[in-house]
């Protein structure tokens, strides 16, 4: 038989307590949304429209042929839905996350309740996969409405580009806990995250990378995202079930240790006030 959890149980609790703090992030968002529609929303549409529509006019029949044969719209579509999750990621685990535990301390409040330290991490990625999941299917449905989806499975585009962001945010969010100046989060953007959405097969297959820099473009997460999404948004990605498998491994994988980290290192940050 199922167990069933039980009003006062560790799981009923574990999972109102997870709660509380989805609760806050989303009350926090509520007075905040108006100042991120644009970086949320808006400017992904503007550059899809930029370099999808733009500078896409201008791409020759033998790059097409290199992309699949495809427009180069409906090849920057789904790729672009994974890096603006990865963007939105990165963000919401950099500032909030250490603004918590060190400008307004509101993790030590929590941590003053029945609210433990795995329940604040839990809480947090909870409210991330939310986020990303509304933003994915906001860009999912312009995506449909410029015509760049190939298949109807672009609908599980959307959870693919949520784990895509998480993959980002859990291990991020985790370095975060750690710091108590935002001074070093300008290097993860510059040299980590601009860098992955230039190179990860975003705008241009890696294929058309050197030799020598494809395995690393390979490994990073945003590569296996953005083969998520475009192969859903082509209607390709089970033509290799295997290589699908694996994209997703690599990012549950990302997500699971990243989890991880960010639990201990929160606790650790809270412990010692």
């Amino acid at each position: 038989m199922t167990a069933v959890a039980r009003p006062g149980s560790p799981v009923t609790r574990r999972s109102s307590t997870v709660g509380r703090v989805f609760e806050h992030r989303w009350l926090q968002y509520r007075r905040t949304f108006r100042s991120s529609i644009f970086t949320s929303f808006l400017s992904p549409v503007l550059f899809l429209t930029a370099m999808g529509l733009g500078l896409g006019s201008y791409v020759s029949d033998s790059a097409i042929d290199d992309i699949g044969g495809v427009s180069y719209l409906v090849f920057l579509a789904p790729g672009l839905l994974a890096a603006t999750a990865m963007q939105a990621a990165s963000f919401e685990a950099t500032f909030p996350i250490m603004g918590g535990l060190v400008w307004n301390r509101i993790f030590h409040a929590m941590y003053a309740t029945p609210i433990s330290p795995r329940d604040i991490a839990l809480g947090n990625l909870a409210w991330m996969a939310a986020r990303l999941m509304l933003i994915s299917t906001v860009f999912t449905g312009v995506i449909v409405l410029f015509g760049a989806a190939e298949s109807p499975l672009i609908v599980l585009a959307i959870p693919a580009a949520a784990l895509t962001g998480l993959a980002f945010a859990a291990p991020i969010a985790a370095f975060a806990a750690t710091q108590k100046t935002p001074d070093r989060f300008a290097a993860i953007f510059r040299f980590g995250i601009t860098p992955l959405f230039l190179f990860s097969g975003t705008f241009f297959p890696i294929e058309s990378l050197p030799e020598a820099v494809r395995p690393v473009a390979w490994v990073t997460p945003l590569y296996h995202g953005a083969s998520l999404t475009r192969g859903l948004s082509l209607g390709t990605l089970l033509d290799d079930p295997v290589l699908a498998l694996v994209h997703v491994l690599i990012l549950v994988a990302c997500v699971a240790v990243g989890t991880w980290a960010m639990i201990r290192t929160i606790e650790r940050r809270l412990v010692r006030g």
